[in-house]
């Protein structure tokens, strides 16, 4: 009995030891790999048109994260249902986050609202949402973290020219290299821009000379102009929670955020809509049914939840590519509508 124990224990050692020596090897290989690829890298950003000793510079320091592989393979939008994700994210302890931001910045904030036409409220969402109100900016070192994206191979080419947009922003001086941290997916500022976003849609609103988007005046005014250039249309709707007939044929039904399809008129969905009679809405605005369970949470009902969308939703899925996300934003914006 006590021999029999004392292998069970030295088997289970055994097979520890193992795990960390077989994650240190697959580690190590990693990085020798990594190394290879940034070599090639900086031969494409060079021909790209970014100075040499930028390039040398700021790629010096890339190192590959693991941990970065990691948080791109679990995030919350692959695996928390929709009601557990509104929930967690639009709370009474964030909308009272936000409301004592909007009375600190109030005057800033409103200006903001009325010269980009783009709600103070899903301003005020987006931001609380993003990172609680600057509260979690990110400490990930964002040339690694976007090096490490652009070397793995699920979205390589994507991070790949994101990385080489930064190095562009970093020549042109736009951007100081010393302050680039933010979340593993390479996101910086209170709103967490992306260097395309920060590219085509960052401003220096208080004119001090710098794009700081970790300043309420620079940030807000970047979200704003940016909602605005993609199309955000102002005190208009966003979303409808509806319940479905069984009889909607599935082809209307979208639980994938990468283009939503069989969009119809609000009055041709109403007759599979059981609650139709209770939709307080313009009949003639173009909307999409969404089911964003259906395809993600195992064991899921096919019709419920689910929701008409509009056309400023689809303007959120242009900032983020969740079904999730976009109907948390327009819930937590809801609730700053009513409150201010």
């Amino acid at each position: 009995m006590i021999f029999k124990k004392m292998l069970k224990n030295l088997i289970t050692i055994n097979f520890f030891i193992f795990l960390i020596l077989f994650s240190h090897s697959s580690s190590q290989a990693s990085s020798l790999k990594f190394n290879s690829w940034v070599k090639d890298f900086k031969k494409r950003a060079i021909s790209s048109g970014i100075s040499k000793n930028v390039v040398d510079d700021v790629m010096s320091e890339a190192r590959f994260l693991p941990k970065v592989i990691e948080y791109d393979r679990y995030q919350p939008e692959f695996y928390e249902d929709t009601f557990t994700y509104i929930k967690k994210r639009t709370n009474s302890r964030k909308v009272k986050k936000g409301l004592t931001l909007y009375e600190k910045e109030k005057k800033t904030i409103d200006k903001i609202d009325s010269k980009f036409s783009v709600e103070k409220e899903l301003l005020l969402a987006l931001m609380g949402i993003e990172t609680n109100f600057g509260k979690y900016l990110g400490k990930m070192d964002i040339v690694s973290s976007l090096a490490t994206l652009s070397f793995d191979q699920r979205r390589s080419e994507f991070f790949t020219s994101e990385l080489i947009i930064l190095l562009k922003l970093i020549d042109q001086d736009i951007i100081k290299k010393d302050i680039l941290f933010g979340s593993w997916a390479g996101a910086f500022g209170n709103f967490q821009f992306m260097p395309r976003t920060i590219k085509d849609y960052a401003i220096d609103y208080n004119n001090n000379k710098i794009i700081e988007l970790k300043n309420i005046e620079d940030s807000f005014a970047s979200a704003a102009n940016y909602l605005n250039k993609i199309g955000w249309k102002k005190n208009t709707p966003c979303y409808t929670k509806i319940i479905l007939k069984n009889d909607i044929p599935k082809k209307y039904l979208n639980s994938s955020a990468k283009k939503l399809k069989n969009k119809k008129k609000v009055k041709f969905f109403k007759k599979y809509i059981e609650n139709s009679n209770q939709l307080n809405i313009d009949e003639n605005l173009l909307s999409a049914v969404i089911t964003p369970d259906k395809d993600i949470i195992p064991g899921s009902n096919t019709y419920t939840p689910a929701y008409l969308v509009y056309n400023n939703y689809e303007k959120i899925l242009k900032w983020n590519r969740s079904l999730r996300f976009a109907l948390a934003v327009c819930t937590l914006k809801d609730k700053f509508k009513n409150e201010i």
